[in-house]
């Protein structure tokens, strides 16, 4: 795999084949011969510019308030130059020894300078393809593609940089050979302006940016916001010993409290969820856009949340459980958003194209048994389990509620589980686990009734994987 291959400029998405060189005595000919492999193609020549520009915040965060104020402003600039030249430097050996092709159903990516390395990723197990557009690439006409592979535990192979139309032809042509889109939908990818565009296929749903800015200001990080603002002015105006210093990171650690709510906003800004024949389809975002396409596929479970400063409003989010996604965080990531604000009729709505037939609203939830509340004083009245026609669904949370739908052709295993305390009560809990580490608990139930919960969900898990 590490021959050096044939390189072309990335920016070209086709290439007419030249002479055939002459074929050695030993190559096979004729009907049986192996196709032509396609020639390396090099990311695009900016990608060193954007790596450098991500490489400065980096080197200014890593230096901090306490380095400017020991060196100077200065000597402060002349070290950022300094690593920043260094890191262009570097993003420019590692584009120049960069590349990429396809070869059979195998995505081939060659890097490397001393230490050589190629990594092969085989289609078949290519789950989805995200067109990820950074606020840098979107001022560059650039993309990035992040490719989920079953079983992976973070995104695999992300190629940065490449134009928009040579991103929207590669992504296409990956799923195509995945299976994952019919010809047809291959042969269209040509277009552009397709990662720029509206989500495709039949709208199901927008999330209203008002809405979603409400949505994280009712938030307790949000809430205490004046309460630090106004201890960090009595500090400044009645302590002359502040220093700038000390108020600027004080100020750098509120934000980073604010970090989450903002974060939020800025992933699932203008928010559209729409639904065609390869599975739901998903554009998001304000400084980095992200176009995806979420398999149902591989849709284990859903959880529905209600925060308790969302009650009044009446408001919930849906959260997806894929397995197959890489999730460093798994409770920011991106590619598990399926409604990020909304009532429970959009709530439903939504919900109805991944588990058709599944209302929140009308799930048989039962309580667990009065004596659970030496274990859970108050939340036991809102412990819950059901067996419902198509999912298994329990519910849990005081302050903040969740109802988890966990469908029965994805369980995997059940178990029941008894601790000292709850046998002391007669009572256990009842674990579904499904792919990805989604486990649904029955919790807290009588010790008959949770024996008997187990052995129902093991017929009815063995009979929906027996029609599906």
């Amino acid at each position: 795999m590490n021959d050096p291959g044939q390189w072309s400029d990335g920016a070209a998405a086709h290439h007419s084949p030249g002479p055939a060189p002459e074929s050695a005595p030993w190559a096979v000919t004729g009907p049986d011969a192996p196709p032509p492999t396609e020639p390396r193609k090099r990311l695009h020549p900016l990608s060193p510019v954007l790596h450098g520009a991500k490489s400065l915040a980096v080197i200014i965060a890593a230096l901090s308030w306490q380095t400017l104020s020991r060196v100077g402003l200065g000597w402060f600039v002349a070290i950022v130059v300094v690593f920043l030249i260094g890191a262009l430097v570097l993003s420019v050996v590692a584009w120049f020894n960069t590349g990429y092709h396809v070869v059979g159903r195998e995505l081939r990516i060659h890097e490397g300078l001393l230490w050589r390395r190629t990594r092969a990723i085989p289609l078949e197990r290519l789950q989805a393809v995200e067109v990820v557009r950074p606020l840098l690439a979107q001022l560059t006409g650039l993309a990035e593609l992040r490719l989920e592979v079953v079983g992976g535990g973070k995104t695999e192979a992300p190629l940065a940089y490449l134009t928009v139309s040579d991103a929207a032809v590669l992504r296409e042509r990956l799923l195509a050979l995945a299976g994952r889109r019919p010809p047809q939908a291959a042969a269209a990818a040509g277009d552009p302006t397709a990662p720029a565009a509206p989500a495709p296929g039949r709208l199901l749903h927008g999330v209203a940016n008002r809405d979603l800015v409400i949505s994280q200001l009712l938030t307790p990080q949000a809430l205490l916001l004046p309460f630090g603002l106004a201890f960090v002015v009595a500090q400044f105006v009645y302590e002359a010993t502040w220093s700038f210093i000390a108020v600027a990171s004080t100020l750098t650690a509120m934000a980073g409290v604010l970090l989450q709510p903002a974060r939020r906003v800025l992933v699932d800004w203008n928010f559209r969820l729409a639904c065609d024949d390869t599975g739901l389809r998903v554009r998001q975002g304000l400084v980095e856009t992200r176009s995806q396409t979420i398999p149902l596929n591989r849709v284990q479970g859903v959880r529905a949340t209600w925060p308790l400063l969302w009650r009044p409003r009446r408001w919930l989010r849906l959260r997806l459980e894929v397995a197959g996604y890489g999730m460093p965080d798994p409770q920011e990531n991106p590619a598990d958003r399926l409604l990020p604000v909304g009532d429970l009729p959009t709530a439903e709505l939504v919900l109805a194209e991944v588990l058709p037939g599944v209302r929140l609203a009308a799930l048989p939830l039962t309580a667990p048994p009065r004596r659970a509340r030496w274990l859970h004083p108050l939340a036991q009245p809102t412990l819950g389990a059901a067996l419902a026609e198509q999912v298994f669904a329990v519910r849990h949370g005081l302050l903040t509620r969740h109802v988890v739908a966990l469908p029965y052709a994805r369980i995997q295993s059940v178990r029941v589980v008894q601790g000292p305390l709850q046998r002391r009560l007669g009572l256990a809990s009842v674990h579904a686990d499904a792919a990805g580490g989604l486990t649904a608990v029955a919790g807290d139930r009588d010790v008959t009734e949770a024996r008997a919960l187990a052995v129902e969900l093991t017929a009815r898990s063995r009979a929906a994987r027996a029609t599906t």
